[in-house]
């Protein structure tokens, strides 16, 4: 007689340090920001779930490929029953850290007219440009797909298929003194305070209050950083010095965060985030048993199997856990992330996760 048994996750006790972490995390400088590329290009090697070459939109470029490769076709309607090839959006999103020659970044590609499917196919060479009417060529993609979802297969990722042939700095020059920018999520007079004070104080050595501030809070996402005389004939030493300040995440007055996507399953830990006590059940969590047990032998041995895994705990208040043993825990149950990210919407709405839950963009 064979039993299923389902299997409890108990979360109970643990205390956590506030840790430290810089000041490079919260904040970038001003001007800084990230950049897309775009392009259009063709993926070859469908197995019958591209683009049909009696579209035009899709011919006329295929015919140009040929051409250019020294296989020119007479018309377009010798393109008319193939299905190999598919018309695709390509867009690199550049760092706000920029790029430099021979830098290689990933690339999303997204079907434009009437594929049904990706899979399998390779990105033929595209060129991408700034995103603007006419905008200056700066690198070349390539490669093979990866689909994002094999049951909706008309975009994906190629990883390190954008190559650069030509800079893209992001990063404006300094000169007497630079703005530094907290980031929206961290935005508030407590955040500017914080790090203006960190900076100071790591700066002078001391906590001394009639120090001149090279660092001053200009609002709830602005800081004012003064380069000081000495330093600016080495001013990206000093950058590299603020930039790496110690910052004390508890006292920037922001809740904690926990990010998840449920398109790719990634979920980031963003601060602190604790869980109070709660027992979970998961419709995976199971264990068969067989009563009675067979005689184990050396050619049948009897072989145990548990489906469960412990969060390490503490005795002392406050009775929480953090969220990250939870998702160590259930990783190591092979809880899938899709799965991982329910049982977490599941512990907010219970009032038992202790920040703020932001599933695909939105918060809750």
């Amino acid at each position: 007689m064979a039993h299923r048994i389902s299997v409890y996750l108990f979360i109970t006790i643990l205390t956590s340090l506030a840790q430290a972490t810089t000041v490079r995390e919260f904040t970038r400088i001003e001007g800084e920001g990230e950049s897309v590329l775009q392009g259009l290009g063709l993926v070859l090697g469908l197995n019958g779930t591209g683009d049909s070459g009696t579209e035009l939109i899709v011919a006329r470029p295929l015919a140009e490929l040929l051409r250019r490769n020294g296989n020119p076709v007479a018309s377009l309607e010798e393109l008319a029953n193939t299905r190999a090839a598919a018309l695709v959006m390509v867009t690199c999103v550049v760092p706000r850290t920029g790029a430099r020659v021979d830098d290689a970044l990933d690339v999303r590609v997204s079907v434009v007219n009437s594929a049904s499917s990706l899979v399998g196919g390779e990105l033929f060479v595209a060129p991408l440009t700034a995103a603007v009417p006419g905008g200056e060529l700066y690198a070349f993609a390539q490669g093979s797909i990866t689909v994002d979802d094999p049951e909706n297969a008309t975009s994906g990722t190629i990883s390190g298929a954008a190559r650069f042939v030509r800079d893209v700095v992001t990063t404006p020059p300094v000169g007497a003194s630079f703005t530094l920018i907290v980031e929206p999520q961290y935005a508030g007079f407590a955040a500017t305070a914080h790090i203006s004070q960190q900076v100071n104080d790591a700066y002078f050595l001391t906590t001394d209050p009639l120090a001149e501030p090279i660092a001053r809070a200009l609002g709830p996402r602005r800081i004012r950083i003064e380069v000081p005389q000495v330093e600016r004939q080495q001013h990206a030493a000093f950058v590299g010095d603020v930039l790496g300040t110690d910052v004390v995440p508890s006292r920037l007055g922001v809740k904690a965060q926990v990010r998840a996507d449920s398109r790719t399953g990634a979920i980031v830990v963003d601060g602190q985030v604790e869980i109070s006590p709660a027992v979970i059940t998961h419709k995976d969590l199971v264990i068969t048993t067989t009563i009675p047990p067979p005689e184990p032998t050396p050619e049948a041995p009897l072989i145990e199997r548990n489906r469960w895994a412990s969060v390490a705990t503490s005795p002392s208040p406050p009775q929480t856990t953090r969220v990250e043993d939870l998702l160590a825990a259930l990783k190591r149950l092979d809880v899938r992330p899709q799965d991982q990210i329910q049982i977490l919407k599941l512990l907010h709405e219970a009032g038992k996760l202790h920040g703020q839950l932001i599933i695909d963009g939105v918060g809750s």
